[in-house]
């Protein structure tokens, strides 16, 4: 039995529910650089699910379902920043109405424009094309790993290294890190915090568009009513254990995506759902935990050398 769930499927599986959650934690460690912590990321991916589909359904183009997606995300992380940058809102509180707002309008949408409740799908609706490597078509190993994937895959491979060179080797990437943490220190050199929040934010909501996208057109080709399934709260959590570095946090985007795939797997055997799908969520809890013990650990360093002196 461990055979058929322990073996390149698995690894398969695991890039491909990692995907999502790569991408909501890279646009979500933006934020948490500029000084937000945006748990309005599951309303942002399932926003990004739903016109995704709309998008490709309709103009029979995955692009243009892309590109709707990401518009829709940059839209709302537009709201959010206008909320909590110049209004002053408390960003939980916008947050959680995004989430709201984004469950009871995809669900209207869907029921209203296509006429079902659940799900939706239809051959009319255009996936994202998967990329074949040819050069590794003849490696078994390779191939199963690499090959047939949602582009999307490796554009997230590409935006861990490109976000980590604008964070740390950019002056741009300076300045939004700034905004954080010296945003007075900043101002004085003449940069607006305001406007790198605003930059992050919108960022922030593109790539959460996109990793909605994956799941409903790369991942799978339908919309269903809540399909993001706390995917944003997982990302949120892959980026407070890797500590807001992109290679770091997609390290644990990885982990907590085995383990959504090994859950899939162990159904596969027989093992009911309602044992497998508390899979990621228990490992989210437990690297949480990991985090807050860690931090207990850096705080009580400098008390006991006070303490020795």
């Amino acid at each position: 039995m461990l055979k058929e769930i322990f073996n390149l499927t698995l690894i398969q599986h695991t890039i491909r529910t990692a995907t999502p959650l790569i991408l909501a934690a890279l646009g979500g460690l933006l934020t948490e650089h500029a000084g937000m912590l945006n748990i309005g990321m599951e309303g942002m991916i399932l926003l990004g699910s739903f016109f995704g589909v709309l998008g490709s359904y309709f103009f029979g183009s995955a692009l243009l379902g892309v590109i709707l997606a990401a518009l829709i995300g940059a839209l709302v992380g537009l709201i959010f920043a206008i909320f909590v940058v110049d209004l002053k809102s408390d960003e939980f509180i916008v947050a959680i109405a995004i989430n709201m707002f984004a469950s009871g309008l995809t669900v209207f949408l869907l029921r209203s424009i296509f006429g079902v409740k659940g799900a939706f799908s239809s051959p009319d609706i255009i996936p994202l094309p998967r990329i074949q490597f040819l050069g590794i078509k003849n490696i078994p190993f390779l191939n199963i790993i690499l090959n047939n994937h949602s582009i999307f895959v490796y554009i997230s491979w590409l935006l861990v290294v490109f976000i980590y060179i604008y964070l740390y080797k950019t002056p741009h990437g300076i300045w939004l890190r700034a905004a954080g943490e010296y945003p007075e220190a900043l101002e004085t050199a003449g940069i607006s915090p305001e406007r790198m929040k605003y930059i992050a934010s919108i960022a922030c909501g593109v790539l959460c568009g996109l990793a909605g996208t994956h799941l409903s057109l790369g991942y799978l080709t339908l919309f269903t009513e809540n399909m993001s399934a706390n995917r944003g709260f997982i990302a949120l959590a892959a980026i407070i254990f890797g500590g807001a570095n992109p290679i770091k946090t997609f390290g644990a985007a990885l982990m907590f995506g085995f383990f959504d795939a090994l859950g899939i797997r162990l159904q596969s055997v027989g093992i009911p759902a309602q044992f497998t799908q508390m899979i990621p969520y228990v490992a989210t809890i437990i690297a949480l935990i990991i985090v807050v013990k860690r931090q207990k650990s850096k705080w009580r360093e400098p008390l006991n050398e006070e303490k020795n002196i």
